[in-house]
């Protein structure tokens, strides 16, 4: 059964920071690219950061880039998404994507920026 469970979300201020997990079972994690997406409300779904399987090539939002970094650890079947300088615009779920086709999703992790 394929699993990905993201965790790491919360409450955070303004410049803060948040280090989100997201462990995948029941695929071969190693050989798939991932992704993270969010959604704030009453927005659509938006893709925020890419990674490939080997951890060679990364891709950002131009919304996050240069705050965010993602990265993998095939050994733990997890990917992360390392969030600096939190903006209130941050606030979304979080939701962690792979597997053949991209067809994998988490249940998504609530992020709130808020003073």
């Amino acid at each position: 059964q394929v699993q990905l469970v993201e965790s790491g979300g919360g409450l955070v201020q303004p410049g803060g920071s948040l280090r989100l997990s997201c462990a995948a079972s029941g695929f071969t994690f190693s050989i798939y690219g991932m992704r993270w997406y969010r959604q704030a409300p009453g927005k659509e779904r938006e893709w925020v950061a890419t990674i490939s399987s080997t951890n060679s090539v990364t891709n950002y939002a131009d919304s996050v880039k240069g705050r965010f970094t993602i990265s993998r650890d095939n050994a733990k079947n997890t990917v992360y998404l390392q969030m600096n300088s939190l903006k209130f615009e941050d606030t979304a779920v979080y939701y962690c994507n792979g597997g053949r086709s991209w067809a994998y999703w988490g249940q998504g992790t609530q992020v709130t920026v808020a003073s």
